[in-house]
C-alpha cells in the first residue's frame, strides 16, 4: 500500500512521504528474485486515506480479491507491531427549522441552531455511559448567519469511532436517537447522513504480523513496543477481505505525535531514511516468506477465516 495524500497547513504530519517510499522499495527488492521464487507483487497507490479513504473504494470494486495478503508500514515515534485501529463513521447532522426576527417575532421560528446545541449536550450526557475506547467528536459547521435572525439552517458534523464496528453500530444507534430527540425537542426536521466512507476497526494478521517483526528483528529493529492507538485507518477494510498488516516504524523521537509539524519535519531526517530502509527490506523478506513458505501462508489464511466468524 502506497498511501500518498497530506495534511493541509502541516504537510506529511503522518508520515506519507515514507509510507509510499517504504512500499515502493520494499517491492523493488523483492522483485529482483521473484522471477526464481515465482510469485506476484502488486503495488497499490492510495490517495485520500486522511479523508475518503480509496482504500475502501479499491475493496468494494474487488481489487483485492484475488491478493493472498496486504502489507504497508507507518511512522511514528516509535516501533509498534501491527495492532487495531478504531472503526469510524462520519455522520453528518442536517437540522431545519424556520426563519424569524429574534427580537420582534421569534415565537414564529424554530431554532436549528438550538437543536444542534441540544444534540452536543445529549452526547456529552452520552460519554459516561460507553466503553472507554469510544470517540465521539464533531463540530458545528453552520449555526445561522446573523445573530438578529432565528437560525433555520444548522449543520452538525461529526466523527463516531469504537475499537469494534459491532460496537460502532450501537454507539451510532444511539447519536442518532440523541438528534432525533434533540429534532423534537425544537419542533426542526433532521436528515441524517454520512459524509465520508465508514472506516472498519484494522483486523491484525498475527501469524503474519509475527513474520514481519521477525525479520525486524533480523535487521537490527529489537525494540518492538506492544500497539498502540492512532486513530482510524481505511487499511481497516482492507483488513476484513484479505490478511493484513500496518506495524508502525519508529523514526528516532518516541515523543512524536502524528499530524505535526514535528512529525512532517522527523520525517526528512537522515534517522528517519534509514528507518526507511530498514522498513522496506523487511517488508520485502516477509513478502519472500510468504511466497516461498507455503505452511505460513495456510497458517495466515486459516487464522483470517477464524478472524471473521467472530465479526
Amino acid at each position: 500500500m502506497c498511501e500518498y495524500d497530506a495534511l493541509p497547513g502541516i504537510g506529511h504530519g503522518c508520515g506519507h512521504d515514507m509510507i509510499g517510499t517504504i512500499s515502493i522499495g520494499a517491492a523493488i527488492a523483492l522483485s529482483k528474485v521473484i522471477g526464481q521464487v515465482g510469485g506476484k507483487i502488486e503495488v497499490y497507490g492510495t490517495p485520500a486515506e486522511e479523508t475518503f479513504g480509496a482504500k475502501i473504494d479499491m475493496v468494494a470494486q474487488g481489487m483485492f480479491d484475488n491478493i493472498d495478503v496486504a502489507m504497508m508500514m507507518h511512522p511514528y515515534g516509535k516501533t509498534c507491531k501491527s495492532g487495531t485501529a478504531l472503526a469510524m463513521d462520519a455522520i453528518k447532522f442536517d437540522f431545519t427549522g424556520r426563519s424569524s426576527h429574534a427580537a420582534s417575532s421569534p415565537e414564529n421560528g424554530i431554532n436549528a441552531l438550538d437543536a444542534v446545541i441540544l444534540m452536543f449536550n445529549g452526547i456529552n450526557a452520552l460519554r459516561q455511559h460507553v466503553t472507554s475506547d469510544v470517540r465521539i467528536h464533531g463540530i458545528i459547521s453552520e449555526g445561522g448567519t446573523a445573530a438578529n435572525m432565528v437560525p433555520d439552517k444548522a449543520v452538525a458534523k461529526f466523527y463516531v469511532r469504537a475499537l469494534k464496528k459491532s460496537y460502532l453500530k450501537e454507539v451510532v444507534e444511539k447519536v442518532k436517537n440523541i438528534a432525533s430527540g434533540a429534532a423534537m425537542m425544537t419542533g426542526a426536521s433532521l436528515e441524517v447522513s454520512l459524509y465520508e466512507p465508514s472506516f472498519d476497526d484494522m483486523n491484525t494478521n498475527e501469524s503474519l504480523s509475527e513474520t514481519f517483526n521477525k525479520n525486524l528483528r533480523k535487521l537490527g529493529i529489537t525494540d518492538i513496543n506492544p500497539p498502540e492507538n492512532i486513530g482510524s485507518l481505511d487499511m481497516g477494510n482492507v483488513s476484513y477481505v484479505v490478511p493484513s498488516i500496518h506495524p508502525m516504524l519508529g523514526i528516532g523521537n518516541p515523543k512524536l505525535n502524528l499530524h505535526t509539524e514535528e512529525m512532517a519535519k522527523a520525517t526528512i531526517t537522515e534517522q528517519a531514511h534509514e528507518a526507511l530502509l530498514i522498513g522496506a527490506m523487511a517488508l520485502a523478506c516477509t513478502g519472500y516468506d510468504v511466497i516461498t513458505d507455503r505452511d505460513l501462508l495456510s497458517k495466515i489464511k486459516n487464522e483470517f477465516a477464524e478472524s471473521l466468524e467472530s465479526v
